[in-house]
């Protein structure tokens, strides 16, 4: 199986590419750390790909969409209905991830992982439909074993296409109606926590609606009993399938040795999954922003990172990840652009000039 051979064959970072790129930090025109974490995503994209001096070249946001089942719970402000009304606005370019990736300079694809309605044929979308939409997680499984191993085949498939077109950043996005719930789930299930500190409002519900989700999710723990240390199992019972497609895109990332940006909540729980098969993808992972689900600093405490920005956005489709292109960019750019002291020939230190000896006493 793929899955598996994928898992094992994730490599360190590159040490001497990372030396290399730090030295020529210390060797740029400014103060040493002046610039924060910017040389800090620069030395580690160095690590990633293996380049001193990393070429910021093709992006691409990793759009997967997908139907959740436990929405016929009343866990969502919108009906699923919307799922496929949004996904023919990506391809037409009027969501906000299509302005946010323009002004990132990112190109945009949009797979159909599991969208319950049939959706037309578009040279821009790939259809590769695992079956409409999962089954509501609140009574049975998600997804069976077979399904969920698809939707990750089909991940690291799209991580080995954009290793083929040469792209050299991927951003994590994603569609689906339901799938804070799924998220939700998956988050108390593998950090683990309390289903209250991690399940948030989503689309906007009111707190009825939120005390419902929340019994909902309990109850599909209660049910299918997740252990943190089998990932796979958690996913198939709780989660979506374009989260499971999103898992093994960053699995196939990280093998390629691809830059990864993280977007928001589900994407989050994604990477989750992929973490506690590996948690070497880490090495190979930006997380672009905190969102305004509870559960995402849960997220971000649990493994020991620090997000990009804040701003308290809570939207997904990867427009986090878009916005934080820039800054990556940014990162790459002064570590590429910027003149070191000897060629723009700036002194390093000031020189001292030597203190004249005085004969004092003497006539």
């Amino acid at each position: 199986m793929n899955l598996s051979k994928t898992i094992s064959s994730i490599p360190s970072l590159d040490k001497k590419a990372m030396q290399k790129a730090e030295k020529r930090q210390a060797q740029l025109t400014k103060p040493a750390k002046s610039l924060g974490r910017l040389e800090e995503f620069a030395i580690q994209v160095a690590g990633i790909t293996g380049e001193e001096i990393p070429s910021i070249g093709i992006k691409r946001v990793i759009l997967c969409a997908g139907d959740h089942g436990v929405t016929v719970e009343g866990v969502s402000a919108f009906p699923s209905a919307v799922t496929p009304m949004m996904v023919l606005n990506f391809l037409k370019g009027g969501a906000a991830i299509s302005a946010l990736a323009r002004q990132a300079g990112a190109e945009v694809q949009v797979i159909d992982v599991g969208v319950a309605s049939d959706l037309p044929k578009n040279k821009k979308l790939i259809s590769a439909k695992i079956r409409k939409g999962t089954r509501n997680f609140k009574v049975e499984s998600a997804m069976t074993t077979a399904e969920c191993e698809k939707a990750i085949e089909l991940g690291i498939q799209l991580a080995d296409k954009a290793k083929k077109d040469q792209v050299k950043w991927v951003v994590l996005g994603e569609m689906g109606i339901g799938n804070t719930t799924s998220a939700a789930a998956l988050m108390a299930a593998l950090l683990p926590c309390a289903v209250e500190d991690v399940t948030g409002f989503g689309t906007g519900i009111d707190r009825t609606q939120w005390l419902v989700k929340c019994r909902v999710i309990q109850e599909g723990l209660q049910r299918h009993q997740p252990d943190s240390a089998k990932p796979l199992q958690a996913l198939q019972h709780l989660g979506g399938l374009e989260i499971a497609a999103l898992t093994g895109v960053v699995l196939g990332c990280a093998k390629n040795r691809i830059p990864i940006v993280v977007d928001g909540f589900i994407t989050s729980a994604a990477f989750l999954v992929a973490y506690r098969l590996n948690p070497r993808v880490k090495d190979f992972a930006f997380f672009s922003h905190r969102s305004e689900e509870p559960g995402h600093t849960k997220f971000y405490d649990m493994i020991g990172a620090l997000p990009i920005l804040d701003l308290k956005m809570r939207l997904g489709e990867g427009s986090g990840g878009a916005l934080a292109l820039n800054i990556l960019e940014a990162a790459l750019r002064t570590h590429a652009e910027m003149a070191t002291f000897e060629s723009a020939k700036v002194p390093t230190k000031i020189k001292k000039k030597k203190p004249s000896s005085v004969n004092i006493g003497k006539k």
